[in-house]
């Protein structure tokens, strides 16, 4: 990963998120080429195919997820550095700055995020909690069929908070420090620990490293998630900013995960919810520490309530952004 001038990293994290924001992933791309982050799984598989033997010892195991997660870093950011350098030999730096942004664009998640956590609130409005379950279900590893409506909204709420720290605050603070290839190793770690850094037998040791380097970089990008979402309730009626900034300093640090509890006790605050708690994944109870302590019976109105509060907090951070962008400029 190489150092880029903050003005230009700036300034490419900026043009990302703006472009995401209005037009998000096209259909009509992904039905051509796939995602990027779909790219990024095949060659995942492929290593976890190859090197994770299961009649290798854990110390193996261990040893070949940590050569397959550099192998996982290393090309697909090296293809990006010589593709930006290419672009900078090539073109004028305006329009090499344009295709960056446009890339980086891929590789955050609020529009999609805002329409998958929207279509949970359309299901439960328009035909019920079964619809709900179903939309929630695109976007939750647990069994949406043990959910009532309370749990369906609470499902959708967590994987909101969470997936804002992971999907677009952490995207993005990458790049605006290190340009499309601190974004490229980022995406590379997160979704290897969601496809390897799980404690499953086959994973345990061969996605070791997968999930502790998710953990550590993403430390800072939950902190601020939870700034966002704390500056966005100030400004959103029905919000509550002080139980958000609350529960951040009592729950945060009881979850489970480093980072997922900070934007979730946010959340969970701000909205005078409870939040996480014990869970069934694959049949099995998770008992999470309850992020918040307000109303487990959460509602619909939550649901949007919680999207105001996103949408919001993705403003602040666009905002952010552009200020120093502009400082750097001068």
């Amino acid at each position: 990963m190489t150092f880029s001038p903050l003005s230009h990293t700036l300034s490419v994290a900026c043009l990302a998120c703006a472009i995401e924001a209005a037009f998000g992933y096209p259909n009509w791309l992904f039905r051509r080429i796939g995602h990027p982050v779909m790219w990024i799984g095949a060659l995942i598989a492929r290593l976890d195919g190859s090197l994770n033997r299961p009649q290798d010892s854990a110390f193996r195991q261990r040893l070949c997820g940590i050569v397959s997660l550099a192998i996982l870093i290393g090309l697909p950011t090296l293809i990006i550095y010589t593709a930006i350098q290419a672009l900078d030999l090539l073109f004028p730096p305006l329009v090499a700055w344009g295709i960056e942004g446009a890339v980086g664009s891929t590789l955050i998640a609020q529009r999609s995020l805002w329409e998958h956590v929207r279509a949970v609130h359309t299901g439960l409005q328009e035909s019920g909690v079964a619809a709900g379950r179903k939309a929630v279900s695109m976007i939750v590893g647990r069994d949406p069929e043990q959910l009532d409506e309370a749990g369906v909204v609470r499902a959708a709420i967590e994987s909101l908070a969470e997936n804002f720290s992971d999907g677009i605050v952490a995207p993005l603070f990458w790049t605006a420090l290190f340009g499309l290839p601190g974004t490229t190793a980022y995406k590379s770690i997160n979704t290897a620990d969601s496809m390897i850094g799980h404690l499953t037998p086959q994973h345990k040791a061969f996605g070791w490293a997968s999930a502790k380097l998710d953990d550590l970089v993403n430390l800072l990008a939950s902190r601020l998630s939870a700034l966002w979402i704390f500056l966005a309730a100030f400004t959103i009626p029905g919000a509550n900013s002080k139980n958000a900034f609350r529960a951040v300093r009592r729950d945060a640090r009881n979850h489970r995960s480093p980072n997922a509890g900070w934007p979730e006790a946010a959340m969970a605050g701000a909205l005078g919810l409870k939040l996480a708690g014990p869970r069934v994944y694959d049949g099995i109870l998770v008992n999470d520490s309850w992020m918040g302590d307000g109303r487990a019976t959460a509602t619909a109105d939550d649901l949007w309530l919680a999207l105001q509060l996103y949408r919001r907090a993705c403003i602040f951070q666009g905002v952010a952004l552009t200020v120093l962008s502009g400082l750097f400029w001068l």
